[in-house]
């Protein structure tokens, strides 16, 4: 049986490679590839996949909303999910919404091409990495008040408002913040927010 797989990753260069590895299979044939996850639905009810190979993005707020549409409107295709680094937060999220398989972005192509075949037999494939990091999660460096900055800061409030919120002085939640970019190693707010989510502590 021939396996019929959908790739979707924004990274044209990475794309084009996988694609042109899996056709390789004798066992696989790339029917579609697409940019973003923008037309990926239509595709898959289209081409009718038994895997989608898809590159998640762990700083977007819903990484895994397009995993829950296929799960729900496509059960027919199982999805793949690719990650350059899994947490705690996102491995658990990608699960809950339907993954059926996990591996990092670093893993080798035999590897991929295991997962594949193991979704296309109705198995499971999670990567060691992405089970390590449910099962040792990194240890966060902010205490419990800086992380309560660091949630009104990711809904993108001024100081004043966070310093009202949390009922601490203005200079408090300055602080506070600066302490939270020199722990995280951020630049500003925004890096912070970012890298917070990246590790799954948002």
């Amino acid at each position: 049986m021939v396996i019929h797989v959908v790739v979707a990753e924004d990274m044209g260069l990475l794309r084009g490679a996988l694609c042109a590895a899996l056709s390789r299979e004798e066992d696989m044939e790339v029917v579609a590839d697409v940019e973003g996850v923008g037309e990926l639905l239509t595709v898959v009810r289209r081409c009718r996949p038994q895997v989608v190979v898809l590159a998640l993005t762990p700083e977007l707020p819903d990484p895994v909303e397009v995993v829950a549409r296929i799960s729900a409107e496509a059960p027919h295709a199982a999805v793949l999910a690719m990650s350059p680094r899994w947490n705690p937060a996102l491995v658990e999220a990608a699960l809950a919404a339907g993954a059926r398989g996990l591996v990092g972005k670093d893993s080798s192509l035999a590897e991929l091409v295991r997962a594949i075949r193991a979704l296309a037999a109705g198995d499971r494939a999670i990567d060691p990495a992405a089970a390590v990091a449910v099962l040792s999660p990194p240890e966060i460096p902010l205490t419990p008040r800086e992380m309560d900055v660091l949630r009104m800061a990711a809904e993108g409030l001024p100081l004043k408002e966070i310093a009202v919120r949390l009922y601490l002085a203005h200079g408090t939640v300055r602080n506070h913040l600066s302490v939270i970019l020199r722990k995280t190693g951020a630049r500003n707010r925004l890096e912070a927010v970012w890298r917070a989510r990246r590790n799954g502590w948002l």
